[in-house]
């Protein structure tokens, strides 16, 4: 790779957006990378208590905002410090996503509005340090039904009780995001290929100067 490159490459989006297609496609193109998955994976113990139980009961009714955000940045921490040095990581969610994430559990769960919902969650994150990232949002569509109506039939089976809310509400966080600079770029993948998608990838995220077996 040419020219100074990033500490962490995250790629954010909904759920069914692609992110883990681009994802190898990025661990593949550069062996700068490296893969380091999603927050959960880094601090497994607190995530494994809870995924014990009724996960989706804790996740939209027990847990509160806080808890489920110190638990997101906590992991998105303990991440960044795994990376080896010289090396690029590649993010499943960067931070902007998490925050995303949390805000609208906020919404679905305590019936904020997304602006209320963002700013408390803003609040719980307070000024802590954070590693520098290049965050690259993955959205089906501008339009919120049509970004949903897009992802939703992608998955294999219907998502069903508080699901489809959630994620309504994410499409409408991860878009009030947009319009407040929260990501360095944002891709739009609404009828587009994945070699499309991909190029956008690499050029927004200013990676396109990236070479197989680059050093």
């Amino acid at each position: 790779m040419e020219g100074r490159t990033p500490a962490f490459v995250s790629l954010n989006g909904p759920d069914n957006a692609g992110k883990t297609t681009q994802l190898l496609r990025l661990a593949e193109c550069w062996s700068g990378f490296q893969p380091l998955g999603a927050v959960h994976e880094h601090d497994p113990e607190p995530w494994a208590r809870v995924a014990a139980g009724d996960y989706a009961r804790w996740w939209f009714e027990t847990s509160t905002t806080v808890e489920l955000t110190e638990m997101l940045l906590t992991g998105h921490a303990k991440r960044a410090a795994s990376l080896s040095a010289g090396r690029t990581g590649l993010l499943d969610r960067g931070l902007p996503m998490l925050l995303a994430v949390a805000a609208a559990t906020c919404v679905v769960k305590d019936g904020l509005s997304v602006r209320e919902a963002l700013g408390a969650v803003m609040g719980i994150a307070g000024t802590r340090a954070t590693p520098p990232e290049t965050s690259v949002l993955l959205l089906p569509s501008f339009d919120t039904e049509r970004s949903y109506a897009i992802t939703s039939a992608r998955e294999s089976r219907p998502w069903n009780g508080v699901y489809p809310a959630y994620q309504k509400a994410l499409h409408t966080v991860l878009l009030h995001q947009v319009g407040h600079g929260a990501y360095t770029a944002v891709v739009n993948c609404e009828d587009r290929s994945p070699d499309d998608v991909h190029a956008d990838v690499l050029h927004h995220a200013g990676l396109h100067t990236l070479t197989d077996g680059s050093p």
